[in-house]
C-alpha cells in the first residue's frame, strides 16, 4: 500500500478506506479540509500500487494496522469508506484493537455476488478502469455518466497501475456470498442509514 497523510499526527486521526477504481487520494480534498484539527490518514490498496500484489483483505489490514502503530496513532476519531472499501473497513473495524469513535460508510459495497457473476464482472471492470487511464479520462463520462474534470485524476491514476490479476484477487476476496455483519442492538442504536435517489430523498433509522 501507499499512504498519504494530512495534518498534526498529534490530532485526532481519521482513516479513509477509498473506493474500487480509485486512489487514497479521491479523498484528499475532504482531507485538507480537515488538515488542521485532524490527522488524516489516506491509503491506498495495493491494487493500484505499481508493483505491489494484492495478497487478501488481512494483509491490507496489517499494513494499515503496521502504519497506524508507526505514526503513533492509539485511537481513531472516525473510519470513513466508500463503496467496495467499506468491506475493508468492516474488516478492520472487527479486528482492530484501536478504540474507534465513529464510522461513516459512503454506498458501502456488503454483495452477495456469486463466483459465475464475479468471473464476468471482473473482465469489464478491468478494462473499463483501464480505459480511463489509456484516454487520460476520455471515457469517463460514457462509463461514469461524469466528466467532471475535478476527480478524473483519481480515476486515471487507479487504471495507471492497475494488473488484472489484482483486481480479481480483490473481487473473488471482497464480493463473496455473505450478508451484512450482523449488528448487536447496543450498536444499532447508534447506527444512521440513509437511502435516497434523484427524484427522491428517503431517509430511515
Amino acid at each position: 500500500m501507499l499512504f498519504q497523510t494530512y495534518g498534526d499526527r498529534r490530532n485526532p486521526a481519521v482513516l479513509f478506506f477509498h473506493a474500487m477504481g480509485v486512489t487514497g487520494a479521491s479523498s484528499e480534498p475532504i482531507a485538507r479540509y480537515l488538515q488542521d484539527r485532524y490527522f488524516c490518514i489516506l491509503p491506498t490498496s495495493t491494487v493500484y500500487c505499481e508493483g505491489q500484489k494484492y495478497v487478501s483483505k488481512q494483509d491490507e489490514i496489517r499494513q494499515v494496522e503496521d502504519f497506524l502503530h508507526r505514526q503513533g496513532v492509539e485511537r481513531l476519531a472516525m473510519v470513513v469508506a466508500s463503496s467496495i472499501g467499506a468491506d475493508l473497513a468492516m474488516a478492520f473495524l472487527t479486528q482492530t484493537k484501536l478504540p474507534v469513535e465513529h464510522a461513516f460508510f459512503d454506498g458501502g459495497q456488503f454483495a452477495q455476488i456469486g463466483k459465475g457473476t464475479r468471473r464476468i464482472m471482473t473482465p469489464f471492470l478491468y478494462f473499463a478502469i483501464k480505459s480511463l487511464y489509456w484516454s487520460k479520462g476520455g471515457t469517463l463520462k460514457k462509463i461514469l455518466w461524469c466528466d467532471d474534470d475535478s476527480i478524473k485524476s483519481y480515476f486515471i491514476d487507479a487504471g495507471k497501475n492497475l494488473t488484472y490479476t489484482n483486481l480479481r484477487r480483490q473481487i473473488s476476496d471482497s464480493l463473496k456470498d455473505k450478508t451484512f455483519p450482523l449488528l448487536s442492538k447496543e450498536l444499532q442504536k447508534h447506527t444512521y442509514f440513509e437511502f435516497g435517489s434523484i427524484e427522491d430523498h428517503f431517509k430511515y433509522r
